[in-house]
């Protein structure tokens, strides 16, 4: 919904010195803890030496962020460095061929990271899509990717297709997943443009390129495949007036986040204190509730710098590649709610509006989200806490559709009606802090742990009901109003540069 009313000035600022005071609050309890829990024995084994010249620790949990940034630090920048170099050397003397030239190292770089025989096994599944797409029949090729895909995530077959990897590493597990799945939904892209569009006449030579763009090809983000097609196809591309600053100022904002979560990892150990329940609950209210939402901060930190990251090689190619996710801070609609923007438009444009389609009828919108769900637990995994990570979440994208089609109910609708614009925001906004706590706790399911969840919930809505409830609330409620007057204010300035470009 547009948001087109201002609230006074003082008022804004009356609710950013409460949001901000929290969090500093919050932060301040989260820092005493991490200092507090620094020698415990349950603290050994993720908690491991730091800046040892100030005496600092780090939070050390999540492995693969350790990876990326130690061990396997150099063979990234090698390996997207060689990239570049080669592309921008094939720019410059044949630009028709740069996607063949892509394609090419992709290849040599999987099979050198992976080996030749499961570069063999994703080949299989790329002519298997391909040719399903000759056949014409939409419904075949999402059948058989879907099964491709349940493949890599299901024994017996994932036991034997993850045999075909040479040697063992410590991100093995993590990049045979990561090109498996990405591979299939790229060849399920394309078998799917290709019955859209069966005059364009795409070939296995397309897939393939398609398929092997190395930036892409482990951790993403998905392109579909015909805009990636249109892209790289352009025999002369043309630069917009400040791409190149922007490319630049992307990529030193992401070495500046990888430094900022460095130095973050060193005072705040927020993925390690989670994992000790007893000393978690000691925490007071407030440093739990900045606890559970630094955690989803974290991961959206996370896929934002990785994405920034390849997204700055993807640029410097001459594509334009999906955005990071939009910050957790700034979404309190469920229907926004994602941290792989490249799957979600995926997932959107190939099951959720086919089914939905404008997504304003319940019934269809609930099929639509049942279908999407299904296919993101078979992406994620199939496991107890996927499904029910899927259930909640689908239940929460539909009940803000039931809770819309109940606000359009006729009593509900003239109440609403005899309100002022700033009261209806302001009501509104309140039911954004609810939503708000809710994503956070239907995601907090997967991103941690049951247990971890549960007690955030009982702490925030049983044992510190009213007095913790209502502040948690009302700060939520603050920063939802923030966030609604930024995007009121965003808007704004979009319809003044399209109203001067009509004018120009």
């Amino acid at each position: 919904m547009r948001i087109k009313t201002a609230l006074p000035a003082a008022e804004l600022g009356l609710y950013s010195l409460v949001l901000s005071g929290a969090l500093a609050y919050a932060g301040r309890g989260l820092l005493e803890a991490s200092q507090d829990g620094v020698h415990r024995k349950a603290f050994r084994e993720s908690v491991r030496p730091g800046w040892e010249y100030i005496g600092r620790k780090m939070d050390v949990a999540d492995f693969e962020w350790v990876m990326w940034f130690t061990s396997f630090r150099n063979v990234i920048v090698f390996a997207l460095s060689g990239h570049v170099l080669f592309a921008k050397l094939c720019t410059m003397v044949a630009p028709q061929l740069r996607s063949w030239m892509y394609a090419v190292y992709g290849v040599l770089a999987v099979t050198g990271t992976m080996g030749p025989w499961y570069l063999l096994l994703l080949l299989g599944h790329c002519v298997g899509l391909y040719v399903a797409s000759l056949l014409g029949q939409p419904w075949l090729c999402l059948g058989l990717g879907l099964a491709s895909l349940a493949s890599f995530k299901m024994d017996p077959l994932i036991s034997w297709q993850s045999g075909f990897v040479t040697g063992t590493f410590d991100l093995q597990e993590v990049l045979f997943h990561g090109g498996s799945g990405f591979t299939v939904l790229r060849c399920t892209s394309f078998a799917l443009e290709s019955c859209a569009h069966p005059d364009r006449h795409y070939s296995l030579a397309d897939l393939l390129k398609y398929n092997f763009y190395l930036p892409f090809f482990f951790f993403g983000p998905i392109m579909t495949f015909d805009r990636f097609h249109a892209q790289v196809s352009q025999v002369e591309p043309v630069r917009r007036e400040g791409e190149l600053w922007h490319i630049r100022a992307q990529a030193g904002l992401s070495v500046a986040a990888i430094m900022a979560v460095d130095v973050f990892f060193h005072f705040f150990y927020i993925l390690t204190i989670p994992s000790d329940l007893k000393f978690a609950n000691r925490l007071p209210d407030s440093a739990l509730a900045g606890l559970a939402y630094s955690n989803l901060v974290y991961d959206w930190v996370k896929a934002a710098i990785l994405f920034g990251v390849v997204n700055t090689v993807a640029c410097l190619d001459h594509l334009d590649p999906p955005q990071p996710p939009k910050c957790i801070t700034a979404l309190y609609v469920f229907a926004e709610t994602h941290f792989d923007r490249g799957i979600n438009d995926w997932l959107c444009k190939y099951v959720y509006d086919h089914v939905g389609g404008e997504h304003s009828a319940v019934i269809p919108e609930l099929a639509a989200t049942v279908a999407t769900f299904a296919i993101t637990t078979l992406w994620l995994g199939p496991c107890d806490i996927v499904y029910l990570w899927s259930f909640l979440n689908c239940f929460g994208l539909n009940f803000e559709l039931w809770v819309q089609k109940l606000a359009e109910w006729g009593p509900l609708a003239r109440i609403e009606a005899s309100l002022s614009v700033q009261m209806s925001r302001r009501v509104r906004a309140l039911f954004g802090a609810l939503n708000f706590w809710a994503i956070i706790m239907y995601n907090l399911v997967s991103l941690n742990s049951l247990e971890f969840t549960e007690l955030v919930a009982r702490r925030l809505l049983l044992t510190g009901f009213p007095q913790t409830t209502l502040a948690v609330l009302f700060v939520t409620y603050c920063g939802v109003q923030l966030v609604k007057e930024r995007e009121r204010s965003l808007a704004l300035e979009e319809e003044q540069r399209q109203d001067k470009e009509k004018l120009e």
